[in-house]
């Protein structure tokens, strides 16, 4: 069965920094891009960050580039999501997702597994 664990979020102060984990399993993440989803309260789900199947490309939400890094292990069965300087805005629930693409997208409807997710919280 495919499956995607997401792992690695918590309480952080704002400023602080996170390192969110996809932990892959049941299918080849080699031919799967990968995208970080974020949900909070009362808001639509909306895209974060996506890698490609290789690792070679990359995207970011406009408002998340500088402070926010996606990268892959595949060897490893892993994808990671770096957060610093994180601010209140960033709290939410972060989901990963797979895509049977070579190319990612940060259009969630594109993506076929969806991971649990993981509670971010950035408070003081």
């Amino acid at each position: 069965q495919p499956q995607l664990v997401e792992s690695g979020g918590g309480l952080v102060q704002p400023g602080g920094s996170l390192r969110l984990s996809c932990a892959a399993s049941g299918f080849t993440l080699d031919y799967y891009a990968i995208g970080w989803f974020r949900q909070a309260p009362g808001k639509e789900r909306e895209g974060v960050s996506c890698i490609s199947a290789r690792g070679i490309s990359t995207e970011y939400a406009d408002s998340l580039k500088g402070r926010f890094t996606i990268s892959r292990d595949n060897a490893k069965k892993t994808v990671y999501l770096q957060m610093n300087s994180l601010k209140p805005e960033d709290t939410a629930v972060y989901f990963c997702a797979a895509d049977l693409s070579l190319l990612c997208t940060l259009t969630r409807d594109q993506y076929h597994y969806w991971g649990q997710g993981a509670q971010v919280t950035v408070s003081s």
